[in-house]
């Protein structure tokens, strides 16, 4: 099976502009989804998961740095490349303290964007084992994503399908503190039919009552309030 696309979600007000990037990144292996500007930016990102936004500064509903500013206040870290008509200095300061990934100022050339769009990925991705396929260890734990088994001083540990599909979420994003929607997404378990946020809790209540020594002073799976959860090796 070939692998799916990565998602890119442009965020601009210029209809032109979007359709202009979208056929472009299209072209270049990209699924690229289009938005005129950043209200529901945070449900666009939980109902299709893009991997990376291109956000417009100067939006007609706000400020593109300032949306970046609240998604990182909420633990996403999703990249985030700001487009802006002006080409100053501090602007680029102030998207980059905003938490944005890169800058790049409008008029463009659409090669340099993707160029950027592949460097950010890149530095994304990164060597981390568990983008590799290894097994990750946490203290006297052992997680092997290719046999989705967990074990401790090489004893398995028994989780129900859910329970692994959570676990594998949290272990794959390490320090991201994940909200109970994108842990929903991340998670899905048919077997299980539709999960609730609820039900994500209790599944959480289960993962600390088999890792933790106090599951309720958790070490492993911490809880960042007003968030969601966060696996902290």
């Amino acid at each position: 099976m070939e692998a799916p696309l990565l998602k890119i979600l442009v965020v601009d007000d210029d209809p032109a502009l979007r359709q202009l990037l979208a056929d472009y990144l299209n072209r270049h292996g990209y699924d690229t989804l289009l938005a005129p500007d950043a209200r529901d930016l945070e449900s666009r990102i939980q109902r299709y998961a893009p991997d990376l936004i291109v956000l417009d500064r100067m939006l007609p509903e706000g400020d593109g740095a300032e949306a970046c500013r609240r998604l990182r206040q909420q633990g996403e870290d999703i990249p985030v490349i700001l487009l802006t008509g002006r080409d100053e200095t501090v602007d680029r300061i102030i998207g980059l303290e905003a938490g944005a990934d890169d800058y790049l100022g409008k008029p463009f050339d659409p090669r340099e964007l993707l160029a950027r769009i592949e460097a950010v990925l890149r530095r994304k991705k990164g060597p981390s084992a568990f983008n590799k396929g290894k097994p990750v260890q946490f203290g006297p734990f052992v997680f092997d994503p290719a046999t989705r088994v967990l074990s401790r001083d090489d004893v398995p540990i028994k989780l129900t399908g859910g329970e692994v599909n959570l676990l594998e979420a949290l272990v794959g994003n390490p320090g991201k503190a994940l909200s109970r929607e994108r842990l929903l997404a991340l998670a899905r378990d048919d077997e299980d039919g539709e999960r609730s946020d609820r039900a994500i809790d209790i599944a959480i209540l289960r993962l600390r009552r088999a890792i933790e020594d106090d599951p309720k002073q958790p070490r492993w799976i911490q809880t960042v309030w007003g968030v969601g959860y966060r696996f902290s090796p």
